[in-house]
């Protein structure tokens, strides 16, 4: 039998291992924003084959999932919360193929340019940070290689984005995305009586909220101009029934319009809440969702 000196050795060392396997595979860094004029950071998950991938000829290229985190979280929101052990664990069953998952910081911006025109948050993703990514990093240039996804406030940019320019996504997932049916005129009534909502959206829509803007950045009235081009994306989302903040209602109300329009996605209510466990509870299925997008539209 081991010493028990031995035996503690072992393990630590396996940990050790362990530890510097996981650092391997996420890549968190930093780049220096032109447009936001200010540093913002980023995580990227790289795939189990990465480093093997680098010397075959010619060198191998992924699809990427890009990964928008919820307010009050930031890019390696991800990688802390056991969505990494639930990624590598899929691969080991083969339950997902490769591919690289890029999260940035994204703050409290919701993931779109402010009403004020100071923050152009959205400005940045699309001409700074998706070409940033997409060259330091081997990835496949076409557009049914690039996937979004995010939870909550991160659930409403990549449906925003994905319905804005599905012409540079093949395909879209949300988890409790923070989707809101009230008009600009009712969220300014609860805004005057200092709910909470007002915190949350008035840096960023205005306050009293700018309609104009919020018509602009509505994924509803965007799924509806655009229903044509949105038809070619593979389309998913759920929420919990019992959400604290009342996004179910407005998960079922995108699920009725994009029915009614036609347009073809996959759609859950299940059991839960706004919180990191219905999260966690439901994330694999959005991971499998992309890489069977991704297999089968090569």
């Amino acid at each position: 039998m081991l010493r028990p000196y031995r035996l503690l050795l072992i393990i630590f060392l396996a940990l050790l291992s362990r530890s510097a396997q996981a650092q391997r595979r996420v890549d968190c860094n930093a780049l220096n924003s032109r447009i936001l004029k200010q540093v913002v950071h980023y995580c990227v998950m790289l795939p189990s084959d990465y480093d093997a991938a680098a010397t075959t000829h010619p060198p191998k290229r992924y699809p990427v999932l890009y990964f928008l985190h919820g307010l009050g979280d930031n890019e390696q929101s991800l990688f802390k919360s056991g969505s990494w052990d639930q990624v590598e664990e899929l691969r080991r069953q083969h339950k997902i193929g490769e591919f690289l998952i890029a999260a940035p910081e994204g703050g409290r911006t919701f993931y779109v340019n402010s009403a004020d025109g100071k923050l152009r948050y959205s400005d940045f993703f699309l001409q700074e940070f998706m070409p940033f990514i997409e060259h330091k990093y081997p990835i496949r240039r076409e557009r049914n290689s690039r996937a979004i996804t995010g939870l909550s406030m991160g659930g409403y940019g990549a449906l925003r984005f994905a319905f804005a320019h599905p012409e540079l996504f093949g395909s879209v997932s949300a988890q409790s995305a923070a989707l809101m049916t009230n008009s600009p005129t009712d969220l300014n009534v609860a805004m005057r009586s200092g709910a909470p909502v007002g915190r949350l959206l008035g840096n960023v829509f205005g306050n009293p909220i700018d309609a104009g803007h919020w018509k602009e950045n509505d994924p509803f009235l965007l799924a509806k101009s655009q229903k044509a081009a949105i038809s070619r994306l593979a389309i998913y989302f759920n929420c919990g029934r019992d959400d604290e903040y009342g996004f179910e209602s407005g998960a079922e109300a995108l699920d009725r319009q994009l029915q009614s329009e036609g347009i073809r996605h996959e759609f859950h209510l299940y059991p839960g809440n706004h919180s990191a466990s219905y999260f966690l509870a439901h994330f694999g299925e959005t991971m499998q969702f992309h890489s069977r997008v991704f297999e089968t539209r090569k």
